[in-house]
């Protein structure tokens, strides 16, 4: 069976001449998926295959997350990281509370009303603050954007890909 990957961020460049590159996370737990001693997967341009890595350190700056890795200790090494996607396979990911979903469990779920009707299938997750709110793409519609609240989302079975929401009043705008 072919492994799982899940991308956690992007070297977009590096920092400083010891190494350190400069990523775009895309993940929600920095704290664990960046501590020493982890083994992250670098997907290079061009390469079939990808490179393992250990995190030996980790740090903010600005709106980046600076990385530094025991195999890279020069800027010449770093540079040639540059728009690495970061990935982890699916036997890294943590166990998540009850009622916590990773990304990739909610994407591609049947989003359905109390009713039983079909209003379409979420297709992406956008982070704005407060709470996560759910693109889901309607048939013949434009797409509904749904907050991931309780007075709103009341099931979700990501065994059977499926959702069940209570619609609000003004929620699917026609």
């Amino acid at each position: 069976m072919l492994k799982q990957w899940f991308n956690v961020g992007k070297i977009v460049n590096t920092h400083g001449v010891k190494g350190e590159v400069r990523v775009i996370s895309r993940t929600d737990f920095p704290e664990e998926r960046y501590k020493p001693g982890n083994a992250l997967y670098l997907f290079l341009e061009g390469k079939d295959e990808p490179v393992q890595v250990t995190v030996s350190a980790h740090r903010l700056h600005k709106q980046f997350h600076l990385l530094q890795f025991k195999e890279v200790e020069t800027l010449t090494e770093a540079e040639k990281l540059k728009n690495a996607l970061i990935k982890v396979p699916e036997d890294q990911l943590s166990q998540l509370a009850e009622d916590e979903y990773y990304f990739h469990e909610i994407i591609g779920c049947d989003v359905f009303s109390e009713d039983g009707d079909l209003i379409g299938k979420v297709k992406e997750i956008l982070t704005p603050g407060a709470n996560d709110v759910w693109v889901v793409a309607r048939p013949g519609k434009k797409d509904a954007l749904i907050p991931y609240i309780d007075a709103v989302v009341k099931e979700i079975n990501v065994a059977d890909k499926t959702i069940k929401i209570h619609i609000m009043e003004g929620l699917l705008d026609e």
